[in-house]
């Protein structure tokens, strides 16, 4: 900010005192011309009455109202006792009349005018020599005439500063609506984030905590039950190792980000994410650690909206890992993919013991389904199934089938 800018900002915001020293010096300007000017003419009364309609303009901004009334009453009052002469404290009334019309209300400056035009008429009577009309006709048309060019510049004055004071107001209203958009996207961002970290990592973890568990009870008696624990163990680690990279890839700079650039630079690829079609994948990695795992499809596979083929991967995920930590041994689960016209619906079923089961209290596993499927208009609906065992079933709305009914392997703009 310059030191021009500096001082426009601390004299707009201490007025008073600005306009005060202006009065001041003002008034050390006018009275001694007055009294030299009107010396052996009623001079006491006359200084009397120019400090008087000077001295108001110290006001003159911070109550615009008050301090052009009060001019004007004392000019009138100078014009009723018999003062019918000018002198260079009566250009007061000008300067109060400008300072109403750009600061003060609307109606204010429109009296204003319309009191000045009046008051020309009885200046000119007052002063008028031998009553002669066309001195009087005169007077009165300078008068106003000189009235409405200083109520004019006041208008143009006061319409230009209403505009600044708008675009100023705009581009506030602006920077605060700019800041609550920067808020609202980070929180969603982090959000995502945080649902992309809770579903990798725990998923992984119950992948390799379930191993480790199986492959330390059979190494006695069978080593290599022992040595493919340890095998998938390692897979779901650097898979899940390689999928944290790939999250806290967008953290880094754009130029990290760039799948060329780090590929040059020796770092991690940026794989695509994960779709409905990779659930089979899924079913195949979980099926490797020892659970009892089917996958049914059902329907015909198309086109997603960008992000609901990850809720669904990310639901069914979630499904797998909580089947993991609360079921119990050895259950049977069964996936279920079901593409239907209106939208396309997961369910994630087992004959465990997960109803049953003792919650870590948390529920972020849930919580973060039920956001998921909420993002898209869907929902998620969980608890013990009829008969034992714990049934996860997600239903997503989605845009109408194409019409030449073609499949879709995988959507372009899901990768």
């Amino acid at each position: 900010m310059s030191w021009w800018e500096r001082a426009v900002r601390w004299e707009g915001t201490h007025r008073l005192a600005v306009d005060g020293t202006g009065t001041a010096l003002l008034l050390l300007l006018t009275v001694p011309i007055t009294t030299e000017l009107t010396s052996g003419h009623r001079s006491p009364g006359t200084v009397l009455f120019a400090f008087a309609l000077v001295a108001p303009l110290a006001w003159r901004r911070a109550r615009p109202v008050g301090a052009a009334v009060a001019v004007y009453a004392v000019a009138l009052a100078q014009l009723s006792f018999g003062y019918d002469f000018l002198v260079p404290a009566d250009f007061a009334v000008l300067l109060a009349l400008y300072s109403v019309t750009v600061h003060g209300p609307r109606w204010a400056h429109r009296v204003a005018i319309i009191s000045t035009v009046v008051g020309s008429i009885v200046l000119a009577f007052s002063i008028g020599r031998g009553n002669d009309p066309v001195s009087i006709g005169g007077t009165w048309v300078f008068c106003s005439t000189v009235g409405l060019a200083v109520w004019a510049f006041g208008l143009v004055r006061r319409t230009r500063r209403e505009a600044m004071d708008a675009l100023v107001d705009r581009a506030h209203r602006l920077e605060i609506e700019r800041d609550q958009q920067h808020q609202i996207a980070t929180a969603a961002e982090r959000s995502r984030i945080a649902r992309e970290m809770h579903d990798i990592v725990a998923h992984s973890l119950s992948v390799i905590i379930a191993q480790s568990d199986g492959g330390r009870y059979a190494a006695e008696a069978d080593p290599q039950a022992a040595t493919r624990a340890l095998g998938t163990i390692s897979e779901t680690g650097r898979a899940a190792l390689a999928d944290m990279r790939r999250l806290l890839g967008v953290l880094r700079p754009n130029s990290e980000n760039d799948p060329a650039t780090a590929a040059s630079a020796g770092g991690p690829v940026i794989v695509p994410q994960p779709a409905v079609l990779d659930v089979e994948e899924l079913v195949e990695h979980v099926r490797s650690s020892g659970l009892r795992v089917s996958l049914v499809r059902m329907g015909t596979p198309r086109q997603l909206p960008p992000g609901a083929g990850l809720t669904v991967y990310r639901i069914c995920q979630e499904a797998l890992t909580n089947v993991l930590k609360h079921a119990g041994p050895d259950p049977a689960v069964t996936v279920l993919v079901h593409w239907l016209p209106a939208g396309i619906t997961l369910e994630v079923s087992d004959d465990g013991r997960g109803a049953a089961a003792v919650s870590d209290g948390q529920g972020q596993g849930l919580l973060g389904m039920r956001e998921r499927a909420a993002m898209f208009g869907g929902a998620v609906a969980v608890g013990p199934r009829p008969g034992g065992g714990f049934r996860v079933r997600a239903q997503i709305p989605l845009p109408a089938a194409p019409r030449d009914g073609r499949p879709t392997d995988a959507p372009p703009h899901e990768a």
